[in-house]
């Protein structure tokens, strides 16, 4: 019995010796080579590292490993239709080695020279080529193109959020032109993340363009535009995309999509204000300040005059990161602004809020 306890201590220092001489990355699961070919649609339930995929033989659930090759396909949606070359695991799982779809197209036209972001969550009612987005602001459809960038996310899934550059497409929609993990923003955009407000919803309708410059009776709720045929008045409303054109102060030249309401007036659906490409300063966001004031009347696209107890200042407007309660900026709108120095030595608004 003595000898027999011996033999199983011995036993157990060699499997202890053995498992410490194991290089630490061969004790990780692994995946072996592709064993097979799968086709299906993507299930409810999916997620970033777990894949529900419905099959003619049945449910798989496939995992999604870092060194997945999703370069070919990253929207995996409820119903989207896939091909998923899978290996064996050391986990008894089967992981992805790489997955396939056919890609979106389009025939719009998209204006990338005018962007904006929206953060949300993609909603279950996403389709191969519109994503339905739940934001603060209510529900955005969005579509999808071939060269939409995708590579600021590992894949897209539903009931998760993301960080949207999207601009207008000649089909009145908007377009995404990059879709980014929310928690990386958007690097390099030059485009402000938490940019507000975007429209509660998309406007189907037929529109027309007019141009023309902003005249005094504007308000926040209506502008009135002295155009070649004259003085329009365009409601300003919720669906309104005002995130290209907020400051309407009085010769502000501005080019606006309008339709017609159920009320008779004319509305808003895109609103472009004339605006200078200037490169951004680096801003010291370490060292910021509040200031509350009034909208002046030279304000434009490029610069926020705002006038203050302590005389006027001014704000560049290069470098904002939200606005929040104001669908666009007029004459003696009063607001609170964080702003900081910027290294090109003017200040710049950062935030911005209905005061």
């Amino acid at each position: 019995m003595k000898k027999h306890m011996i033999i199983k201590g011995g036993m157990a220092v060699c499997f202890a010796l053995l498992l410490f001489l194991i290089p630490s990355n061969q004790m990780k699961v692994r995946a072996a080579e592709v064993i097979a070919t799968v086709q299906g649609t993507v299930s409810s339930g999916t997620t970033t590292d777990l894949l529900k995929l419905s099959t003619k033989e049945g449910a798989m659930e496939i995992k999604i490993d870092s060194n997945t090759d999703t370069s070919a396909c990253k929207l995996l949606l409820p119903g989207r239709t896939i091909s998923v070359s899978v290996s064996h695991g050391s986990d008894g799982y089967l992981h992805a080695v790489k997955i396939t779809s056919n890609g979106q197209t389009t025939t719009a036209t998209v204006d990338t020279s005018k962007n904006s972001v929206v953060t949300g969550t993609i909603s279950e009612k996403s389709k191969d080529d519109i994503l339905y987005v739940n934001t603060q602001q209510g529900e955005m459809e969005i579509k999808l193109d071939p060269n939409t960038n995708m590579n600021g996310c590992t894949v897209i899934v539903a009931n998760k959020t993301y960080s949207i550059a999207c601009a207008r497409g000649s089909d009145a929609y908007m377009h995404a032109i990059g879709i980014y993990d929310s928690a990386s923003g958007i690097p390099g955009s030059g485009v402000p993340s938490g940019l507000t407000p975007a429209p509660a919803s998309i406007v189907n309708a037929a529109t027309t363009t007019v141009k023309g410059t902003v005249a005094d009776s504007t308000k926040e709720n209506l502008l009135y535009l002295a155009t070649d045929s004259g003085e329009m008045q365009i409601v300003i409303d919720a669906n309104t995309d005002s995130r290209s054109g907020m400051v309407l102060t009085s010769g502000r030249k501005l080019t606006v999509s309008v339709y017609r309401g159920s009320d008779a007036y004319m509305h808003a659906a895109v609103i472009v204000g004339e605006k200078e490409s200037t490169a951004t300063a680096t801003m010291d966001t370490a060292q910021t300040a509040t200031v509350t004031g009034t909208v002046g009347s030279k304000s434009n696209e490029n610069t926020l005059y705002l006038s203050t107890t302590q005389g006027e200042m001014e704000l560049k407007l290069d470098a904002v990161r939200s606005i929040n309660g104001c669908k666009v900026f007029v004459k003696d709108k009063k607001v609170s602004v964080v702003c900081t120095r910027g290294s090109d030595a003017y200040m710049h608004a950062l935030d911005i809020t209905n005061a």
